[in-house]
């Protein structure tokens, strides 16, 4: 197990997006260093307590940065890999990890090996590189023969991860990275679609190449240990809890996000012993201020993805609740460009809370290592316990726009509201306690 995974808060950051270069490359356009703009927030991402920065595509694509063209040179429209290292060194000295997307599913039609076949047909000794390369069909795009694209987009090669020489090649690339850039992890896209056996190839080489790399995928649905197990990946994007949270709100039942919290992470969870990647909203998915049915529901969210078991993550942006939604066939409404100086709207309530929640976990043991059970859940109020050796942490959610009256069993006789500093919860026993409309506690022995 990563001796740091458990002890960090992630940001992530779309960088074509974020720096307001997204479109189409020009790919003979002059190099300009937009990726100086991260180093202008890491006095941002510390206030939050963020000390892991996940970023999305890096490298030198066609378009909107999946569609890779080469591996071992940052995009023109960022920047050059030595603008890059500076960056990673300046992240370092704040002791911010650095995660990159790993796109090693497909490649874009502009990678070297695909423009070979393009150009020598039969003749190239790249053909075996991409899955099902058929000369005797045309391609959608009017290329003289057929392969297979990623979900049905033929702007995304597939690679064929069994071949040795495209394996040689991604992991060259990946040691690259860590020889230049120092990086500490990966987030690796669309790895529901991989093959296993690159997953433990992959861990073996990361795994001998840098102590304590941690390498996560991307997977929506099924079986997370599939994925995450000691021979492969350290840990999963934690989508179902992602939507247990926002729809448990939405619904006004907490019944759903603790049935998934409980299956995963209680006495008999299923992932118990994993630490997943959780979050409330993505590059792919609409932020999470405008899924919810009522905005007042933003700082229970937060304070659900705090303090459940895994690590949290927090999207450019959401921090302030910005809004997105995704636009016809396109995703770039969620991965804007913003200015540090020029948020439109923030919600600064959000903001110092989650600046709360993040101290909050950082200086508790239980919310990081601990154990998960369940106290009580009704369908607008839920409470849970987080416990590691003598510390124990109550969260109590109250979703109702009316105050609530909830009873429970606290084993300690004097206790504290993390979120309120001035209350202290005397009575020990079964107590009673006040929970205001849309608001949330965290309780934890009187020292």
């Amino acid at each position: 197990m990563n001796t740091w995974i458990r002890e960090s808060i992630f940001y992530q950051i779309f960088p074509l997006g974020f720096c307001g270069v997204l479109g189409q490359n020009n790919l003979t356009s002059q190099i300009a260093n937009k990726l100086k703009k991260i180093e202008e927030w890491i006095p941002h991402l510390k206030s939050m307590g963020i000390n892991a920065l996940y970023l999305g595509p890096i490298f030198e694509s066609t378009n909107h940065g999946y569609d890779t063209k080469d591996y071992c040179k940052i995009d023109k429209r960022l920047g050059n890999n030595d603008d890059f290292k500076e960056i990673c060194d300046k992240l370092h000295e704040n002791d911010i990890k650095i995660i990159l997307d790993g796109v090693f599913n497909h490649v874009g039609r502009d990678f070297w090996a695909f423009k070979d076949i393009k150009e020598h047909g039969r003749d190239s000794k790249y053909c075996d590189w991409f899955v099902n390369i058929n000369f005797n069909n045309k391609s959608p795009m009017g290329d003289d023969f057929s392969y297979e694209g990623w979900n049905g987009c033929y702007d995304l090669v597939k690679l064929n991860l069994n071949n040795t020489e495209v394996l040689d090649h991604l992991l060259y690339a990946v040691g690259m990275w860590i020889d230049e850039f120092d990086i500490d992890g990966l987030r690796l896209d669309a790895a529901d679609s991989i093959d296993f056996e690159f997953f433990k190839k992959l861990k073996k080489f990361t795994d001998d190449k840098k102590k304590d790399f941690w390498i996560m995928g991307e997977v929506i649905h099924g079986d997370y240990t599939r994925w995450a197990n000691k021979e492969s990946l350290d840990s999963v994007t934690n989508y179902e809890c992602y939507k247990g949270n926002f729809s448990s709100h939405n619904d006004k039942n907490y019944f759903e996000i603790a049935y998934s919290l409980n299956r995963l992470f209680g006495e008999n969870g299923i992932y118990k012993d994993l630490c997943l990647y959780n979050f409330v909203d993505n590059h792919d998915v609409n932020r999470i201020v405008s899924i919810l049915k009522i905005p007042e529901y933003i700082y229970n969210v937060h304070t659900l993805l705090f303090t459940m078991p895994g690590v949290p993550s927090i999207y450019y942006g959401s921090e302030w609740g910005i809004e997105g939604v995704k636009g016809n066939n396109t995703d770039e409404p969620l991965r804007p460009e913003l200015d540090l100086d020029n948020i439109t709207k923030p919600n600064d309530k959000l903001f110092e809370l989650i600046k709360k929640l993040s101290k909050i976990r950082s200086e508790s043991k239980a919310l990081k290592y601990g154990t998960y059970k369940q106290v009580l859940v009704k369908n607008e109020q839920f409470i849970y316990c987080r416990e590691y050796e003598d510390e124990e942490v109550f969260i109590v959610l109250n979703l109702s726009d009316k105050e609530s009256n909830l009873e429970f069993v606290l084993p300690f006789n004097t206790g504290k509201d993390l979120l309120d500093s001035n209350e202290e919860i005397i009575d020990g026993g079964k107590i009673k306690l006040v929970v205001a409309p849309f608001s949330s506690k965290i309780i934890t022995k009187l020292s």
